[in-house]
C-alpha cells in the first residue's frame, strides 16, 4: 500500500474511511482485499500440472477407511479432482436426474461443507459411459474460483461462494460424441479453457476478474480432444498448449496466437501433457488402445462351430455373444470393451449382419488393415519447447509407439516419466532419452483413469476398483503399499502438505 501524502487530519481522516470503504467493497464482492496465500493444488494435476507439490513433505503410504483418515465426507457423483487453496477445496458434482450442476467448498481441517452452489440446465451433454457431466477439475488464483461444465460455460465464485460472473459457453460435441474432459487452468490473471464445439471448437482466454474475452483462438480443425491445456515459458515469454487429435498446438498466452505445432498425432488425446526441464511429453494413444491389445476374431471355421446356432452355414452378429471381444479396457464391468458383434456392426446403427465365408474372411483382412492404420496409432514423445511453424522435424527429442495409457496423463518425476495402464501396468522411462526402465505389473488390476502423482519419492496409482498403489521411485518396480477404499476411483488425487486427498465415487477423503 503506497503511504498517504501530508494530509490535514481531516483530510486524512476521509482518505482512510474512503479506503476502508473500498476493501469492504471487495470483501463482500468475494474477492479478498488481502493478499491471498498461493493455491497449494490449484488446478487439475496440481501446481503447474506438475502432478506433485512445490514442497516434497511426505504423504501417507498406508492409509483406508479406517487408517490414517484425518476425515471423510460424502460428496455428490463427479469425477472432478480436488482442487485446493487455502483452508478451502472445491470439487464439482452433477445430478443427471434433474440436470443439476453442482460447485462445493469443503473446509480443509474438518471436511465441513462451506458451501454449495447448483445450476440447472435444460439437459447434459452426451458423455461416455465411463464418464460424467462433472468432469472438469475447478481452477483457482487464490482470491476466485472457476468451475467449467461442458453443459453450459464457465463460473466464477468467490471464496465465500458468491457469485461473481458467468461466462455461458457452446455444449461440448465431438464426432465420438463423447462430450469433454477438459478443465480450465488460470495463468496470467486469465482462465484458460479449451472449447470443443465441432468447427467453432476455440482455445479461450477469459479475464480472471471479469470474466470478458481475453482473446479466443479459433480451431475449426484438429479439436477433438480432452486433454487439459498447460502452460511454460519460452525465455520470458508465457506460453499455452493444448494437445488435441493429430496436432499439439503452442500458443503466446498475451494473444492466443499460435507459435508453433507438431503435426501427426495420435487420434485419442485424453492425456494431459507433462511440462518440465524444458520439455513436453506428450502421449496419445489409438481409438480402441494399442494395436497390439486388439483381439483378432476367430476364423470363419472356428467361428461356424461355436457360432451358429441356427446351422446355416453362416454366423449373424446376433449369435455372437457378448464375452466376444476385440477390445478389452480392463476397466470394472467391462467399461469401454467392444465386442466383435458391436464392432462389425459400428456405422449401421447396431443393425444385425450375417456374413457368409467370403464376407467373414473379408471383414478379417478389414480388421487386421485397422489394427495397423493411423486410427490406432499411439506414441509417448518428448518436445523440445521452442521454435516456429512445423517443428516436427526439429523439436522431437525421442518417440516410442508403445506403452502409451489411453487416459492417464504422463508423470514426469525426479528425470523420471511415469506412466500406467488399465490392468495395472506400470512404465517407467528416463526423461533425457525415452529408454524404458522397467514396464510391469504391480498387482492391481482394473481400469486406471486416474493420472499418477507423486510426492517426496513415492508414486501414487489409483483404479477403478479403489486401490490407491504406492510405488517407490526408482530404476525398479516397489510396491510399498495397495490401498483398498472400497469404492472406484476415477478422480484424480491432490496431495497438498502431506495430506493425501481422493474422491472416490462417494466420499472425498483426507489421509494424513
Amino acid at each position: 500500500m503506497h503511504p498517504l501524502p501530508p494530509l490535514p487530519p481531516a483530510g486524512r481522516a476521509r482518505v482512510l474511511l474512503a479506503r476502508m470503504i473500498s476493501s469492504l467493497a471487495i470483501v463482500a464482492s468475494g474477492i479478498q482485499a488481502a493478499t491471498p496465500s498461493l493455491p497449494e493444488w490449484p488446478q487439475f494435476l496440481g501446481p503447474a500440472g506438475s502432478g506433485h507439490p512445490e514442497a516434497e513433505r511426505p504423504a501417507p503410504v498406508e492409509f483406508g477407511p479406517g487408517k490414517n483418515v484425518e476425515w471423510s465426507v460424502a460428496v455428490p457423483q463427479g469425477h472432478s479432482s480436488p482442487c485446493v487453496a487455502g483452508g478451502r477445496i472445491f470439487l464439482t458434482a452433477a445430478r443427471r436426474e434433474d440436470r443439476t450442476l453442482i460447485t462445493l467448498c469443503i473446509d480443509r481441517a474438518t471436511g465441513k461443507l462451506l458451501w454449495s452452489r447448483e445450476r440447472q440446465v435444460e439437459h447434459l451433454e452426451h458423455v461416455h459411459g465411463i464418464s460424467n457431466s462433472a468432469t472438469a477439475t475447478p481452477a483457482t488464483d487464490g482470491e476466485a474460483v472457476f468451475a467449467y461444465f461442458a453443459s453450459y460455460g464457465i463460473t466464477a465464485y468467490g471464496m465465500d461462494g458468491s457469485e461473481l460472473w458467468t461466462q455461458p459457453l457452446p455444449e461440448a460435441v465431438n464426432r465420438m460424441g463423447f462430450g469433454s474432459g477438459t478443465s480450465p487452468i488460470v495463468a496470467g490473471g486469465r482462465v484458460v479453457i479449451d472449447v470443443h464445439a465441432g468447427t467453432n471448437s476455440h482455445l479461450l482466454a477469459l479475464e480472471c476478474r471479469s470474466g470478458k474475452p481475453a482473446w479466443k483462438a479459433p480451431n475449426p480443425l484438429f479439436n477433438e480432444g480432452w486433454s487439459t491445456p498447460v502452460t511454460w515459458k519460452e525465455g520470458a515469454e508465457p506460453m499455452v498448449g493444448v494437445l488435441n487429435a493429430q496436432r499439439f498446438s503452442a500458443r503466446r498466452l498475451s494473444d492466443g496466437s499460435e507459435k508453433w505445432f507438431i503435426p501427426g498425432l495420435p487420434n485419442q488425446t485424453c492425456a494431459t501433457p507433462a511440462v518440465g526441464e524444458g520439455m513436453l511429453i506428450l502421449t496419445g494413444a489409438g481409438v480402441l488402445g494399442e494395436s497390439t491389445e486388439l483381439i483378432r476374431p476367430p476364423s470363419f471355421d472356428e467361428a461356424i462351430a461355436k457360432y451358429d446356432s441356427n446351422k446355416d452355414g453362416k454366423v449373424s452378429t446376433t449369435e455372437l455373444p457378448k464375452t466376444l471381444l476385440v477390445a478389452n479396457r480392463k476397466a470394472s464391468g467391462g467399461a469401454g470393451d467392444m465386442t466383435l458383434a458391436q464392432f462389425i456392426t459400428f456405422g449401421t446403427g447396431g443393425k444385425p449382419v450375417t456374413m457368409d465365408r467370403a464376407e467373414w474372411e473379408e471383414g478379417l483382412k478389414q480388421f487386421d488393415s485397422f489394427a495397423k492404420s493411423d486410427l490406432m496409432t499411439t506414441r509417448v514423445m518428448a518436445v523440445r519447447t521452442g521454435g516456429s511453424g512445423d517443428v516436427s522435424q526439429s523439436a522431437i527429442l525421442w518417440s516410442e509407439s508403445r506403452g502409451t495409457p489411453e487416459v492417464p496423463s504422463p508423470l514426469l518425476f525426479r528425470n523420471r516419466i511415469h506412466l500406467v495402464k488399465s490392468g495395472g501396468v506400470a512404465l517407467c522411462r528416463d526423461a533425457a532419452t525415452g529408454k524404458l526402465i522397467y514396464e510391469e505389473r504391480f498387482g492391481t488390476p482394473g481400469g486406471h483413469f486416474a493420472s499418477p502423482v507423486a510426492c517426496a519419492g513415492r508414486i501414487y496409482l489409483s483404479s477403478d476398483q479403489g486401490v490407491v498403489s504406492v510405488l517407490e521411485s526408482g530404476d525398479s518396480l516397489k510396491v510399498l503399499a495397495r490401498n483398498d477404499l472400497k469404492e472406484p476411483i476415477l478422480a484424480t488425487p491432490a496431495i497438498v502438505e502431506g495430506r493425501l486427498y481422493v474422491r472416490t465415487a462417494g466420499h472425498l477423503y483426507a489421509f494424513k
